[in-house]
């Protein structure tokens, strides 16, 4: 199912283009068809080998054909390639960063794509283990897991290391990955006074161009961002009313579907599709911009669905309306509508930019606006944590995911930051398993965890 266009040309300087993904196709499940591009574009990789670095996917192709007599793809048993697939989290670096290949040269290579398509062809065979089902039911685990009561044991179990190797041998939980607390008091709850009615639909025309901000914007706060860490909403909440931004909750929110993207299930991505964008078209309708305080989720809503839907015009409409907290707040710097009277330098910041936030291709926006505090330096990581969604806590990944995070681990060690902080709170925790024990940070004297950028631009503001 190659989208190779009949003409292109070596050494194109034209920007990456990505094709709408052919799920509903039959064959986009066709295992022969499916093989048939496998050989192919893991061929050309063989020839390529730029992307070696940058995840376990591709090392794991290139052993293998290094390890056969002739040291071609050929001698590969095909077994290898659901190896590869499984190693393959999504990230998009290869498309966004590395591959010479990508449309609109003649190749069209789309390897996150492609392997989408092969976890898509797997489940379809196969179904999902009873570990892929708990890890991608963030909505059921967390409903459950945040009981008042049940929150405080699933967190105090999820600390004891002997339920941790339980855990382990049970379910195939890495019992050294880090795992999210649990809250009974979610975001949705503490924020319940900003889920009143919409308003009615302002006069004139919707603003057309996505710099002009309608100054107003509805929370989609995310299953992580409700139920693990509800401080991402609050403290979004209190910078951008602190910044004359009025903000209102989504009235009613499903997963966006990255999880099950991630294990091929696109049929589930495609059902809470049909319940989300309708809740965000309203919101949109009644004058607001929707922010999420999750990369991966807003990527979801840019990126993914609109290649998955390419025909439905509601989700470019909500693709065109979504934003990242620090873009938006960025879009208003260059308006000069952001106040920069700041209480409280932060210092030197460690700051690791997650994959699904580079992919969106907006710039490097948190940076800008923490550099916007007095006395505050950036040290700015483009590496990926090795976090990516669910493969970190995966007892078979552990490993390659420690390797793959350790040297961002390494740089904030060595920068010795007052502060150290991803838009990627999974990230964030990753970084902090993989710092030695008692690391400490210049300003505290001690160890800390990771701290969101939006509670260092809140401690900043002194809000």
């Amino acid at each position: 199912m190659s989208n190779a266009p009949t003409g292109g040309r070596e050494g194109s300087l034209d920007a990456p283009t990505r094709h709408p993904i052919d799920w509903r196709n039959p064959e986009f499940t066709n295992e022969a068809a499916l093989t048939k591009e496998l050989d192919r574009v893991f061929d050309i990789c063989h020839g390529c080998r730029r992307c070696f670095s940058l995840c376990q996917s591709f090392p794991t192709l290139f052993d293998a054909i290094d390890a056969t007599s002739s040291g071609e793809l050929e001698g590969v048993d095909k077994k290898i390639y659901w190896e590869v697939t499984d190693h393959c989290y999504l990230c998009d670096m290869c498309f966004m960063t590395k591959c010479p290949y990508v449309p609109p040269h003649l190749w069209a290579i789309d390897f996150p794509h492609l392997m989408l398509r092969a976890k898509a062809t797997h489940a379809a065979q196969e179904g999902f283990s009873l570990r892929d089902r708990v890890l991608a039911s963030t909505e059921a685990v967390g409903r459950i897991a945040g009981i008042p009561v049940v929150a405080e044991v699933v967190n105090a179990v999820n600390r004891m290391k002997p339920a941790r190797v339980l855990l382990e041998k049970t379910l195939g939980i890495a019992r050294d990955a880090p795992l999210p607390e649990f809250h009974s008091n979610t975001a949705r709850s503490r924020l319940a006074h900003l889920n009143g009615p919409l308003p009615a639909p302002p006069a004139g025309p919707a603003p057309s161009a996505r710099e002009e901000l309608r100054g107003q914007v509805a929370l989609f706060t995310t299953c992580y961002g409700n139920r693990n860490e509800p401080d991402l909403a609050t403290d979004l909440v209190a910078v951008f009313n602190h910044n004359d931004i009025p903000v209102r909750l989504v009235p009613k929110e499903r997963c966006c579907g990255m999880p099950r993207l991630e294990l091929g299930d696109l049929k589930t991505v495609a059902a809470y599709k049909e319940e989300n964008i309708p809740q965000l078209l309203a919101v949109i309708a009644a004058g607001f911009d929707i922010v999420a305080p999750i990369p991966s989720c807003v990527l979801m809503f840019k990126q993914e669905l609109p290649l998955m839907f390419p025909q439905d015009p509601d989700v470019k409409t909500v693709a065109a309306r979504i934003y990242d907290p620090f873009e938006y707040l960025m879009l208003r710097h260059k308006s000069g509508r952001l106040r920069t009277e700041f209480k409280t330098s932060l210092g030197k910041v460690s700051y690791h930019v997650p994959c699904h936030l580079r992919v969106q291709n907006i710039g490097l926006k948190t940076r800008d606006v923490l550099r916007l505090v007095p006395d505050t330096t950036v040290d700015v990581i483009e590496r990926c944590s090795g976090h990516d969604g669910t493969y970190a806590v995966k007892q078979e990944f552990r490993a390659a995911s420690a390797k793959i995070g350790r040297p961002v681990a390494t740089r904030v060690q060595n920068a010795a930051p007052a502060h150290y902080t991803s838009d990627c709170p999974m990230a964030g925790h990753q970084i902090e398993s993989l710092l030695p024990e008692g690391t400490a940070t210049a300003s505290e004297g001690g160890a800390h965890g990771p701290e969101h950028p939006l509670k260092l631009l809140r401690l900043a503001y002194g809000i």
